[in-house]
């Protein structure tokens, strides 16, 4: 009995110690990690770029692989979905356009920032808002498309949480059609998004720090048990006549959306990109950390350097009140080699 109490306290002693050095090595990894953010942040900043950095404290309860589950775009991978490409051209385009300022009297959603919690699914977010604010700027109806709905019934548009392809959402949209649906907790349409705000790469009062990567929900084809929404799920499907990209060419992206309103868009992401705090970015340092897919919804020129407005899927809290811009004209980071849209079915 001696032996065997000798046996099961060693083997208390040992997990226990297992535990405590995963856990040490795993903190280590955390302030490695935080450590490098502020000498990335240091040379942003002296580097006399187009944009400011600045130190987010959320990086010191995260490492490396806690931020690659945020990039959700399959760049490099093929979807199989072949969309046609559009170059629209228009005559005496503005210095500066603002979707949201053009449309947003009588579309709220165009004000939105969504908020994709621990989950890579950006591509689904891109896809929804972008549509929601088209629904509404062509058909006269400020509702919500489903987020919900993209990211855990197209099987075809990738792997969920785990990444998708933009293409093949606007394929979808135009194909099967997507339900209504807003932010977590808003039970006003068919079907909300399941997961909670959380704070990404930034310190927050309103939110919760992010966790680890969440899996992605099953697919269901009703509305949600507590949703308010009068219309049943058969009915309430939305779909696009046209699903198309958009030619690699800055005139025509901005005609684009100038004629018919937010796109979404894809861009690779490096470590730099993760201190954005105001300016219009561009790529100085860092590794590269994956794909990502936003909302674009306009242009403009600061201090002489031409920007795209973006509209990231990290709530508020983040960037310039959950905005960015980013250097027009270049193909930064890959962002105007990947704009894919389409139009709501009248």
């Amino acid at each position: 009995m001696k032996h065997q109490a000798l046996i099961i306290t060693a083997g208390i002693l040992l997990a226990t110690l297992t535990g405590f050095v995963a856990f040490e090595a795993f903190r280590y990894k955390q302030e490695k990690y935080h450590d490098k953010l502020k000498q990335i942040i240091q040379k942003v900043n002296s580097s006399n770029s187009t944009w400011k950095a600045g130190e987010n404290t959320k990086w010191i309860n995260s490492d490396i692989a806690g931020v690659k589950a945020h990039m959700g775009v399959k760049l490099g991978q093929e979807s199989g979905i072949k969309l046609e490409t559009v170059s629209a051209q228009a005559n005496g385009l503005p210095e500066e356009f603002d979707a949201r300022v053009q449309w947003g009297d009588k579309c709220s959603s165009l004000w939105e920032v969504r908020d994709q919690s621990t989950c890579g699914s950006c591509w689904a977010f891109g896809a929804a808002e972008s549509l929601s604010d088209r629904h509404c700027i062509h058909l006269g109806q400020d509702i919500r498309l489903s987020t919900q709905n993209l990211l855990t019934c197209c099987a075809a548009c990738g792997d969920g949480c785990d990444g998708g392809w933009p293409e093949a959402a606007m394929d979808y949209y135009v194909n099967t059609g997507l339900v209504t649906g807003d932010l977590y907790g808003n039970n006003s349409w068919c079907q909300a998004y399941t997961f909670a705000p959380c704070a990404h790469h930034v310190t927050s009062d309103i939110y919760p720090p992010c966790t680890g990567e969440l899996p992605t929900p099953p697919c269901i084809n009703s509305c949600d048990s507590n949703s308010t929404h009068t219309i049943p799920y058969s009915k309430d499907i939305h779909r696009g006549s046209k699903a198309y990209g958009i030619a690699k060419d800055e005139k025509a992206i901005m005609a684009e959306i100038y004629k018919n309103g937010p796109i979404e868009v894809a861009l690779t992401v490096y470590e730099d990109f993760l201190t954005y705090k105001t300016g219009v970015y561009q790529h100085v340092t860092g590794d590269e950390l994956g794909g990502h897919a936003v909302k674009m919804v306009g242009w403009g020129v600061e201090n002489g350097t031409p920007y795209w407005t973006i509209v990231n899927s990290w709530n508020e809290s983040w960037g310039d009140k959950g905005t960015f811009k980013i250097l027009r004209g270049k193909n930064e980071c890959g962002i105007e080699s990947s704009c894919v849209t389409a139009l709501p079915a009248y």
